[in-house]
């Protein structure tokens, strides 16, 4: 089935949620409302026409002051069986910044979505195992933010960590096998 048609078919059956349908070359992407986002991921995954039975991938994206919703979570999917593929997209509110997560539908969006809330903030509802995978547990702020700060004003203090990562590292050299 051609993305064009699976677009098509997911607009038919889910019409009220379905924002826009794209096409860039071969690549069609459906923007839908969050708030159907299980379901919809569901009918994808279980239908036996679809049957979406691998997360390529899930990111985050910030389009800070060019689009209506700030974020948007993108969704990569992949029919090994059917050997097709669709790319589903959510607009994600900043004030509500937050989507049900599809773990539960797909195992491996589990670091996926942990990896999207430490870079963008965007949290994933019903996340088996919510906590930060990249950054640090007392890091502040989601680096690719496009307002998170390109240079602090901490001086030395901004290099702390990876100060006491060279002198551990320099400790334990006598350690080393050679």
């Amino acid at each position: 089935m051609t993305p064009r048609a699976i677009a098509e078919l997911i607009q038919s059956k889910f019409k009220p949620e379905v924002a826009e349908i794209t096409e860039f070359g071969d690549q069609v992407s459906v923007l839908v409302n969050k708030t159907r986002i299980l379901e919809i991921m569901s009918f994808l995954r279980n239908s036996s026409e679809l049957y979406f039975d691998y997360l390529t991938d899930l990111c985050g994206v910030d389009y800070q002051g060019r689009k209506n919703e700030r974020f948007e979570v993108v969704y990569h999917l992949r029919s090994i069986l059917h050997n097709h593929c669709i790319r589903i997209k959510a607009a994600i509110p900043e004030k509500d910044c937050k989507i049900d997560s599809v773990v539960r539908i797909w195992a491996g969006a589990n670091w996926h979505e942990r990896e999207c809330f430490d870079m963008y903030g965007i949290s994933f509802t019903g996340h088996p195992d919510f906590r930060r995978i990249l950054m640090p547990d007392d890091w502040e702020g989601h680096p690719l933010r496009k307002d998170y700060p390109l240079k602090s004003d901490l001086g030395e203090a901004e290099w702390k960590g990876f100060k006491e990562v060279l002198e551990t590292v320099e400790r334990n050299k006598k350690y080393e096998v050679r």
